[in-house]
Formats: structure tokens, sequence, C-alpha cells
């Protein structure tokens, strides 16, 4: 087995796992809690296709003519179901009026964030609202294919790095399929979401059954965390959660990440969607602390798409330098003292882990001592 050397190239899809065709490709985790391919030479015939499929590797996209809206649901529930403006449940439902299926990002029973699939909007509750944890995509690729061939309507929403790497695993269009990527700030180690899951389990005596990132339940645009262990309910805001401190200051995304070529407008996708930033610059009357959803229109599927779709939200045409945000405009820089907070975090307890992390000042005492 020879494992994965620069860090830096690998994006943590898994695309290459699915379409090894010796089955020679598994993923390993690292000291630092991400997922990376190991290849066995034993079996690998040396085929190329795991290059093929790389989205590090391949990440080109044609320049099109974009269009961009600001989008609200119309129906209170799908907006608030959602983290943004509910541009996803649109989407869903466009889907699932064919019979087809949805695949996002959802928690299993061990609070694990993986890909899934839905078939219905009951379903679909598992996929909505923000996970910010790098979710698993092992057996998606094919599953997809799997349902495509059988000439199912598909949706899948993900990064944009998941996205093209769906894309090239399937290497031919698929009138069918629609691919609707996120403006990504960068992906969190599942290891240390793990961690962080452990601690509050064991803070508080008991099995967490949900999370979420982004409640709305204060009109806040979604600045609520709320948590679920043995039912009972604990609410705080986003800015005082642990591990959303240490994901927004940088300490905890993917080396890929810091060097990320899909933070730009030009997506291979048929759709973008996230939060409208700046929609109080914008359009200050739509800024009611409920969030509203930006959308870019990239392909001609999209646009016939977009047109039953709108008929269900409110909607305004905006121009491109009305949506640009940090994301869009380039990767997310990482935090000075990375390297000895992800060294800590392989040897301490999450919550001894925290006490050394007020503001980060404390990793960087770390790192000023091991450099004297």
């Amino acid at each position: 087995m020879k494992p994965f050397g620069k860090k830096e190239a690998c994006c943590g899809c898994g695309a290459c796992v699915d379409v090894c065709p010796k089955g020679a490709i598994r993923m390993a985790r690292d000291g630092e809690g991400f997922d990376y391919p190991v290849i066995d030479r034993k079996r690998c015939c040396g085929c190329g296709r795991c290059r093929e499929v790389c989205p590090v590797r391949n990440p080109a996209r044609e320049k099109s003519g974009n269009l961009y809206f600001g989008v609200r649901a119309k129906e209170p529930g799908l907006r608030a179901s959602g983290s943004s403006g509910g541009m996803f449940s649109l989407l869903a439902q466009y889907v699932f009026r064919r019979r087809g299926v949805v695949f996002g990002a959802a928690y299993n029973e061990r609070m694990e964030v993986l890909h899934t699939q839905a078939f219905d909007m009951e379903g679909l509750s598992r996929l909505n609202r923000t996970k910010y944890v790098q979710s698993n995509m092992e057996g998606i690729y094919r599953r997809i294919e799997k349902y495509l061939q059988e000439e199912r309507w598909v949706l899948f929403c993900g990064t944009p790095c998941q996205a093209q790497a769906l894309l090239l695993f399937l290497k031919r269009e698929y009138p069918r399929l629609i691919v609707a990527d996120l403006v990504c700030y960068g992906v969190p180690s599942p290891g240390l979401w793990r961690s962080f899951v452990k601690d509050l389990e064991g803070r508080h005596g008991g099995r967490m059954t949900d999370f979420s990132f982004r409640d709305k339940r204060n009109g806040d645009n979604g600045h609520t965390c709320s948590y679920r262990i043995e039912g009972v309910e604990y609410v705080h805001s986003l800015h005082q959660d642990a591990f959303c401190k240490l994901y927004f200051k940088n300490f905890t995304l993917r080396p890929s990440c810091h060097s990320c070529s899909f933070c730009t407008v030009e997506r291979g996708s048929d759709f973008t969607i996230g939060d409208f930033w700046g929609i109080e610059r914008v359009r200050p009357d739509w800024d009611d602390g409920m969030g509203n959803s930006l959308v870019i229109l990239h392909t001609d599927r999209a646009a016939q798409v977009w047109e039953e779709v709108k008929r269900e939200a409110l909607w305004f045409g905006c121009e491109q330098q009305d949506i640009l945000q940090p994301r869009l405009q380039g990767p997310t820089e990482a935090a000075g003292g990375r390297g000895v907070f992800m060294m800590l975090q392989r040897i301490l307890p999450f919550s001894l882990l925290l006490k050394l992390m007020p503001g980060g000042a404390g990793v960087r005492a770390v790192w000023r001592r091991r450099r004297g």
C-alpha cells in the first residue's frame, strides 16, 4: 500500500475509489482527520482512470454567460428549513415531481456526514441545512450513474470539487442530471468533528442525534447553533460554538482548500447556490433575517429548469459585481498556527484543546515557544 503524498493535491472527493475497475484504491484517514486515497500497487492495472476523475488535476471550465439572481422560496417552510433562501428545496421539488432522486449531505446514526439520497420532501429534511464537515462520497458516483442509466432524474448538490468529480466520473452528458455546487468556504476535518461530537456527548452524558449549524429560530440569518442529545436540545450563538470558532479562524480546513481553483464564478455545474452575502446592500428590503439564496445559472439546462422553478420563488436579477463575495474570488487562507493546532489535536482531548484556543492565541503562543 502506498499512502498519498502531497496533501494539497487531494480534495478528498473519493471519485478515484468509485472509478477504479480493480478495487485497488481505498480512503484512509490521516492524523489531521482527513481521508486520502491509498493504492494497492499489486492490484492496480495502471489504467489511469483515477487521474482522469481527479478534479484537482482536471478543473477545466468553459467560460459561460452566467446569469445571477437573488432568490427566496415563496413557501415560508421551504425557506425556514434550509440555511439560505430555499433554492436547494425548490430544485429538489422540480426533481421529485419527475419521480427523481436528490443527493446531498446528511448525518448518519453516528453523526458522521455523508452523501445520501432522498426520494421525497420528507427525506429531503436530512439533506437540508449546512453541515460544516467534509462529507463521505463512497459509492455515490456509481449510484448516481446507475440512476441516470435507468433514465431517472437526478439532482446532485455538493462542493464544487465534488461536483466536478461527478462530471469527470460520468464522462458523458445526461439530459436528466442537474448538478448544483455550493459557494464553499472550505471543508473541515471529519476527524476533528468526531472529536467535537464525542466531547459534547461526554459532557452531556448521552448520544447526539442532531446538530444544526445554521438554526433560523432567532431570525438572525442562521447565526444560531442547536444540537440534541438524549432528547434534550441545547442552543447557543454560532459565534460561541467551539467547532465553528475553529472553522472560521481557518484552523480546521483541508490543505487543498487553501489552494482551491474553484473559488470563482465560473463552474462546470448547472447551478451555483449559497448565501446571498451583501443582500443588505443590494436589496435592503430583503434583509429580514431569514436568509436569501444567491443563485448562478451556468448552463442552458439550468436556464430551462429555472423557468419552472422561478414560479415558486420571489427573485430579482443582478450583476456579477452584486454577488461577488470572498469565496467567489479566491480560496480561504490558512491560519498562521494551523500546523501546531493540528499537531496538538492529535494528542489532546478536544476540551483541553479548546483551552489553548482563546481566539487562536493559545496556538500562537505554543508556536512561538516551539520556534524559540
